[in-house]
Protein backbone atom coordinates (compact mmCIF):
# COMPACT_ATOMS: atom_id res chain seq x y z
CA UNK A 1 0.00 0.00 0.00
CA UNK A 2 1.28 3.67 -1.12
CA UNK A 3 2.24 5.69 2.22
CA UNK A 4 0.07 8.85 2.44
CA UNK A 5 1.91 12.08 2.24
CA UNK A 6 1.49 15.01 6.15
CA UNK A 7 0.51 17.25 2.80
CA UNK A 8 -3.04 15.74 2.17
CA UNK A 9 -6.11 17.67 1.80
CA UNK A 10 -8.12 17.58 5.07
CA UNK A 11 -11.41 18.73 6.21
CA UNK A 12 -11.75 22.04 8.53
CA UNK A 13 -13.40 21.93 11.59
CA UNK A 14 -14.83 25.18 13.35
CA UNK A 15 -16.32 24.68 16.45
CA UNK A 16 -18.59 21.56 15.68
CA UNK A 17 -18.99 22.49 11.79
CA UNK A 18 -16.70 20.33 9.18
CA UNK A 19 -16.18 22.91 5.99
CA UNK A 20 -14.40 21.10 2.97
CA UNK A 21 -10.85 21.36 1.55
CA UNK A 22 -11.24 23.85 -1.04
CA UNK A 23 -13.78 26.56 -1.14
CA UNK A 24 -17.28 25.51 -1.66
CA UNK A 25 -20.68 26.59 -2.25
CA UNK A 26 -23.51 24.83 -1.00
CA UNK A 27 -26.31 27.54 -1.96
CA UNK A 28 -27.74 28.43 -4.91
CA UNK A 29 -26.20 31.44 -6.76
CA UNK A 30 -29.52 32.16 -8.45
CA UNK A 31 -31.52 32.34 -5.36
CA UNK A 32 -34.00 29.45 -3.87
CA UNK A 33 -37.15 31.57 -5.55
CA UNK A 34 -35.54 30.54 -8.86
CA UNK A 35 -35.05 27.07 -7.80
CA UNK A 36 -38.61 26.60 -7.17
CA UNK A 37 -39.87 28.54 -10.48
CA UNK A 38 -37.57 25.74 -12.07
CA UNK A 39 -39.11 23.06 -10.17
CA UNK A 40 -42.58 23.91 -11.27
CA UNK A 41 -42.29 25.07 -14.80
CA UNK A 42 -39.31 23.23 -16.37
CA UNK A 43 -40.40 20.57 -18.44
CA UNK A 44 -37.48 17.92 -18.11
CA UNK A 45 -39.10 14.60 -17.73
CA UNK A 46 -37.71 13.93 -14.12
CA UNK A 47 -39.77 10.77 -13.27
CA UNK A 48 -40.82 7.96 -15.79
CA UNK A 49 -43.94 8.15 -17.60
CA UNK A 50 -44.61 4.26 -16.72
CA UNK A 51 -43.65 2.26 -13.48
CA UNK A 52 -40.30 0.53 -13.78
CA UNK A 53 -39.29 -2.90 -12.65
CA UNK A 54 -39.28 -4.79 -11.16
CA UNK A 55 -35.57 -5.78 -10.70
CA UNK A 56 -35.45 -9.01 -8.78
CA UNK A 57 -31.98 -9.64 -7.46
CA UNK A 58 -30.92 -13.48 -7.49
CA UNK A 59 -31.14 -13.64 -3.55
CA UNK A 60 -30.01 -17.20 -3.75
CA UNK A 61 -26.84 -16.58 -5.73
CA UNK A 62 -26.30 -13.57 -3.93
CA UNK A 63 -25.71 -15.51 -0.40
CA UNK A 64 -23.25 -18.33 -1.89
CA UNK A 65 -19.35 -17.59 -0.48
CA UNK A 66 -17.57 -14.98 -2.48
CA UNK A 67 -14.54 -16.90 -4.25
CA UNK A 68 -11.13 -15.07 -2.72
CA UNK A 69 -10.34 -13.52 -5.84
CA UNK A 70 -13.97 -12.56 -6.90
CA UNK A 71 -14.94 -8.57 -7.96
CA UNK A 72 -18.51 -8.71 -8.18
CA UNK A 73 -21.24 -6.23 -7.97
CA UNK A 74 -24.51 -5.36 -7.73
CA UNK A 75 -26.39 -2.32 -7.86
CA UNK A 76 -29.69 -1.79 -6.13
CA UNK A 77 -30.63 1.64 -6.81
CA UNK A 78 -28.79 5.21 -6.44
CA UNK A 79 -25.52 4.44 -3.96
CA UNK A 80 -26.76 1.34 -2.66
CA UNK A 81 -24.57 -1.42 -3.84
CA UNK A 82 -23.60 -4.95 -2.79
CA UNK A 83 -20.13 -5.64 -3.88
CA UNK A 84 -18.17 -8.91 -3.31
CA UNK A 85 -14.14 -8.20 -3.11
CA UNK A 86 -11.87 -10.83 -2.19
CA UNK A 87 -14.04 -12.94 -0.61
CA UNK A 88 -15.52 -10.05 1.64
CA UNK A 89 -19.25 -8.57 1.54
CA UNK A 90 -19.83 -5.23 1.42
CA UNK A 91 -22.65 -2.90 1.54
CA UNK A 92 -22.61 0.79 0.59
CA UNK A 93 -25.38 3.72 1.80
CA UNK A 94 -28.40 1.33 2.51
CA UNK A 95 -31.46 2.92 1.41
CA UNK A 96 -34.69 1.24 1.43
CA UNK A 97 -37.25 3.23 2.42
CA UNK A 98 -40.17 4.64 -0.38
CA UNK A 99 -39.03 8.33 0.37
CA UNK A 100 -35.43 9.82 0.99
CA UNK A 101 -36.64 12.40 3.50
CA UNK A 102 -37.67 13.01 6.84
CA UNK A 103 -41.11 11.87 6.39
CA UNK A 104 -42.40 9.08 4.50
CA UNK A 105 -45.71 11.29 3.32
CA UNK A 106 -43.58 13.64 1.07
CA UNK A 107 -40.22 13.84 -0.78
CA UNK A 108 -38.61 12.39 -3.80
CA UNK A 109 -39.99 8.65 -4.40
CA UNK A 110 -38.51 5.70 -5.68
CA UNK A 111 -38.65 5.21 -9.18
CA UNK A 112 -38.59 1.02 -8.28
CA UNK A 113 -38.43 -0.85 -5.50
CA UNK A 114 -35.78 -2.23 -3.82
CA UNK A 115 -35.02 -4.88 -6.37
CA UNK A 116 -33.37 -6.93 -3.10
CA UNK A 117 -35.55 -6.98 -0.22
CA UNK A 118 -33.36 -6.53 3.19
CA UNK A 119 -34.28 -9.30 5.14
CA UNK A 120 -32.55 -11.21 2.01
CA UNK A 121 -29.55 -9.63 2.18
CA UNK A 122 -26.89 -12.02 2.72
CA UNK A 123 -24.33 -12.02 5.71
CA UNK A 124 -22.20 -8.77 5.36
CA UNK A 125 -18.95 -8.32 6.53
CA UNK A 126 -19.72 -4.25 6.57
CA UNK A 127 -21.25 -1.48 6.04
CA UNK A 128 -20.11 1.96 4.56
CA UNK A 129 -21.56 4.69 4.75
CA UNK A 130 -20.70 7.90 2.91
CA UNK A 131 -22.90 10.58 5.13
CA UNK A 132 -25.45 11.30 6.44
CA UNK A 133 -28.42 12.78 3.76
CA UNK A 134 -31.50 11.37 3.63
CA UNK A 135 -30.45 9.36 0.02
CA UNK A 136 -27.43 8.30 1.87
CA UNK A 137 -28.68 7.07 4.85
CA UNK A 138 -31.99 5.23 5.96
CA UNK A 139 -32.80 5.35 9.53
CA UNK A 140 -35.33 2.70 9.28
CA UNK A 141 -32.70 0.16 6.95
CA UNK A 142 -29.94 0.62 9.77
CA UNK A 143 -32.26 0.07 12.24
CA UNK A 144 -33.07 -3.63 10.27
CA UNK A 145 -29.06 -3.70 9.75
CA UNK A 146 -27.73 -3.35 13.32
CA UNK A 147 -29.61 -5.98 15.20
CA UNK A 148 -27.40 -8.33 12.56
CA UNK A 149 -24.25 -7.49 14.06
CA UNK A 150 -22.69 -6.44 10.95
CA UNK A 151 -19.94 -3.54 11.79
CA UNK A 152 -20.45 -0.36 10.41
CA UNK A 153 -17.81 2.40 8.67
CA UNK A 154 -18.51 5.95 8.64
CA UNK A 155 -16.98 9.18 8.66
CA UNK A 156 -16.80 11.59 12.40
CA UNK A 157 -19.97 12.23 13.91
CA UNK A 158 -22.38 10.13 11.39
CA UNK A 159 -22.15 7.12 14.22
CA UNK A 160 -23.92 9.70 16.69
CA UNK A 161 -27.29 8.65 14.10
CA UNK A 162 -26.61 5.22 14.27
CA UNK A 163 -26.45 4.72 17.92
CA UNK A 164 -29.40 6.73 17.99
CA UNK A 165 -30.76 3.99 15.78
CA UNK A 166 -29.91 1.15 18.53
CA UNK A 167 -26.33 0.61 16.91
CA UNK A 168 -23.93 -1.11 19.05
CA UNK A 169 -21.38 1.72 20.02
CA UNK A 170 -19.08 -1.58 19.81
CA UNK A 171 -19.99 -1.91 16.18
CA UNK A 172 -19.39 1.38 14.52
CA UNK A 173 -15.94 2.65 13.65
CA UNK A 174 -15.68 6.33 12.80
CA UNK A 175 -13.03 7.70 10.66
CA UNK A 176 -11.12 11.40 9.34
CA UNK A 177 -10.12 11.33 5.78
CA UNK A 178 -6.60 9.60 5.26
CA UNK A 179 -7.42 7.40 8.73
CA UNK A 180 -7.65 3.34 7.73
CA UNK A 181 -9.22 0.61 9.59
CA UNK A 182 -7.87 -3.00 9.24
CA UNK A 183 -10.97 -5.95 8.68
CA UNK A 184 -9.03 -9.49 9.36
CA UNK A 185 -4.85 -9.63 8.44
CA UNK A 186 -5.53 -8.57 4.87
CA UNK A 187 -7.83 -6.11 4.31
CA UNK A 188 -7.98 -2.58 4.62
CA UNK A 189 -11.25 0.41 4.11
CA UNK A 190 -9.48 3.83 4.05
CA UNK A 191 -11.50 7.06 4.60
CA UNK A 192 -10.93 9.83 2.03
CA UNK A 193 -11.57 12.99 0.97
CA UNK A 194 -14.80 14.20 -0.93
CA UNK A 195 -15.92 17.82 -1.98
CA UNK A 196 -19.92 18.08 -0.62
CA UNK A 197 -21.68 18.75 2.47
CA UNK A 198 -23.73 16.93 5.14
CA UNK A 199 -27.14 17.58 7.27
CA UNK A 200 -30.37 16.15 8.14
CA UNK A 201 -33.46 18.38 9.38
CA UNK A 202 -32.30 21.49 9.84
CA UNK A 203 -28.51 20.65 10.93
CA UNK A 204 -25.78 21.00 8.63
CA UNK A 205 -22.23 19.83 8.84
CA UNK A 206 -22.19 19.01 12.12
CA UNK A 207 -20.83 15.48 10.45
CA UNK A 208 -18.21 14.87 7.75
CA UNK A 209 -18.86 13.59 4.67
CA UNK A 210 -15.84 11.07 2.93
CA UNK A 211 -15.03 8.85 -0.48
CA UNK A 212 -13.66 5.31 0.47
CA UNK A 213 -11.10 3.00 -0.71
CA UNK A 214 -11.69 -0.64 -0.50
CA UNK A 215 -7.96 -2.57 -0.37
CA UNK A 216 -7.87 -6.38 -0.64
CA UNK A 217 -5.04 -8.68 -1.09
CA UNK A 218 -6.53 -8.94 -4.97
CA UNK A 219 -8.46 -6.33 -5.56
CA UNK A 220 -8.86 -2.14 -5.01
CA UNK A 221 -12.48 -0.27 -5.10
CA UNK A 222 -13.20 3.44 -5.21
CA UNK A 223 -16.77 4.22 -3.20
CA UNK A 224 -17.06 7.90 -4.17
CA UNK A 225 -20.13 8.75 -2.39
CA UNK A 226 -21.12 12.55 -3.14
CA UNK A 227 -18.97 15.17 -4.45
CA UNK A 228 -18.52 17.69 -6.67
CA UNK A 229 -15.47 18.50 -9.10
CA UNK A 230 -12.39 17.84 -6.69
CA UNK A 231 -9.02 17.54 -9.12
CA UNK A 232 -7.00 17.76 -6.41
CA UNK A 233 -8.52 15.23 -3.85
CA UNK A 234 -9.11 13.01 -6.74
CA UNK A 235 -5.50 13.00 -7.70
CA UNK A 236 -4.49 12.71 -4.02
CA UNK A 237 -6.94 9.22 -3.65
CA UNK A 238 -5.17 8.24 -7.18
CA UNK A 239 -1.49 8.52 -6.04
CA UNK A 240 -1.90 7.03 -2.60
CA UNK A 241 -4.18 4.01 -3.43
CA UNK A 242 -4.97 3.50 -6.87
CA UNK A 243 -5.36 2.53 -10.02
CA UNK A 244 -8.46 0.69 -8.57
CA UNK A 245 -9.93 -2.27 -10.75
CA UNK A 246 -13.33 -0.98 -10.18
CA UNK A 247 -14.16 2.86 -9.77
CA UNK A 248 -18.31 3.62 -8.48
CA UNK A 249 -18.74 7.44 -9.27
CA UNK A 250 -22.19 9.62 -8.73
CA UNK A 251 -23.56 10.86 -12.06
CA UNK A 252 -26.63 12.00 -11.10
CA UNK A 253 -28.66 15.09 -9.13
CA UNK A 254 -26.14 17.74 -10.93
CA UNK A 255 -26.63 21.64 -11.71
CA UNK A 256 -25.22 24.58 -12.33
CA UNK A 257 -26.74 26.05 -9.41
CA UNK A 258 -25.34 23.00 -7.22
CA UNK A 259 -21.80 22.90 -9.57
CA UNK A 260 -19.51 22.89 -5.73
CA UNK A 261 -21.23 19.60 -4.88
CA UNK A 262 -22.07 16.81 -7.57
CA UNK A 263 -20.36 16.02 -10.41
CA UNK A 264 -22.06 14.99 -13.12
CA UNK A 265 -20.97 12.74 -16.12
CA UNK A 266 -18.49 14.80 -17.33
CA UNK A 267 -16.80 15.56 -14.26
CA UNK A 268 -17.63 12.02 -12.99
CA UNK A 269 -15.03 11.12 -16.14
CA UNK A 270 -12.34 13.63 -15.23
CA UNK A 271 -12.70 12.22 -11.65
CA UNK A 272 -12.41 8.39 -13.02
CA UNK A 273 -8.81 9.45 -14.59
CA UNK A 274 -7.60 11.39 -12.12
CA UNK A 275 -8.42 7.90 -9.83
CA UNK A 276 -6.38 6.28 -11.83
CA UNK A 277 -8.65 4.84 -14.15
CA UNK A 278 -10.40 0.82 -14.48
CA UNK A 279 -13.89 -0.06 -14.95
CA UNK A 280 -16.52 3.01 -13.76
CA UNK A 281 -19.76 2.28 -12.42
CA UNK A 282 -21.89 4.90 -12.40
CA UNK A 283 -24.13 5.52 -9.15
CA UNK A 284 -26.84 7.86 -7.85
CA UNK A 285 -28.73 8.36 -10.88
CA UNK A 286 -32.08 6.73 -12.15
CA UNK A 287 -33.89 6.08 -8.69
CA UNK A 288 -35.18 9.94 -7.24
CA UNK A 289 -36.01 13.16 -8.78
CA UNK A 290 -33.20 14.96 -7.12
CA UNK A 291 -32.53 17.65 -9.43
CA UNK A 292 -33.22 19.72 -12.47
CA UNK A 293 -32.41 17.12 -15.42
CA UNK A 294 -34.57 14.17 -17.26
CA UNK A 295 -33.85 11.16 -15.44
CA UNK A 296 -32.19 9.01 -18.44
CA UNK A 297 -30.10 12.27 -18.91
CA UNK A 298 -27.03 11.01 -16.87
CA UNK A 299 -26.39 7.86 -18.50
CA UNK A 300 -27.11 9.18 -21.76
CA UNK A 301 -24.55 11.87 -21.39
CA UNK A 302 -22.05 9.68 -19.65
CA UNK A 303 -21.86 7.50 -22.75
CA UNK A 304 -21.79 10.23 -25.33
CA UNK A 305 -19.07 11.28 -23.34
CA UNK A 306 -16.87 8.20 -22.10
CA UNK A 307 -15.95 7.42 -25.71
CA UNK A 308 -14.33 3.17 -25.94
CA UNK A 309 -11.53 4.04 -24.30
CA UNK A 310 -13.39 4.60 -20.60
CA UNK A 311 -14.98 1.07 -19.89
CA UNK A 312 -18.39 1.11 -18.17
CA UNK A 313 -20.31 -1.31 -16.45
CA UNK A 314 -23.97 -0.65 -16.49
CA UNK A 315 -26.03 -2.87 -14.74
CA UNK A 316 -30.31 -2.96 -14.17
CA UNK A 317 -30.89 -2.69 -10.79
CA UNK A 318 -30.34 -5.72 -8.69
CA UNK A 319 -27.79 -7.29 -11.54
CA UNK A 320 -24.91 -8.84 -10.75
CA UNK A 321 -21.62 -7.70 -12.48
CA UNK A 322 -18.46 -9.68 -12.88
CA UNK A 323 -16.26 -6.90 -12.86
CA UNK A 324 -13.04 -9.59 -14.73
CA UNK A 325 -15.59 -10.15 -17.88
CA UNK A 326 -15.58 -6.41 -19.35
CA UNK A 327 -17.32 -3.89 -20.43
CA UNK A 328 -21.53 -4.45 -19.64
CA UNK A 329 -24.31 -2.29 -20.83
CA UNK A 330 -28.28 -3.24 -19.98
CA UNK A 331 -29.97 -0.45 -21.17
CA UNK A 332 -32.51 -1.44 -19.00
CA UNK A 333 -33.43 2.72 -18.96
CA UNK A 334 -34.53 2.33 -22.37
CA UNK A 335 -36.98 -0.31 -21.57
Amino acid sequence: MKPVASARLQAVRHGKIYQNAVSTSVSPPSGYGVLMKRWLFEKAEREPKKPLGPFPADAAALAAPVPADALRATWLGHSTMLLEIDGRRFLTDPVWSERVSPSQLMGPKRFFAPPLPLDKLPKLDAVILSHDHYDHLDSAAIRVLGRTGVPFFCPLGVGAHLRRWGVPAAHITELNWWETAVLGDDFTLAATPARHFSGRGLTRNDTLWASWCLLGPTHKVFFGGDSGPFDEGFRQIGEAYGPFDLTMLEIGASDPEWADIHMGPDHALEAHQLLGGGPLLPLHWGTFNLAFHAWQQPVQRLLEAAGPEVPLLLPAPGQRVDVAAGPFNSRWWER
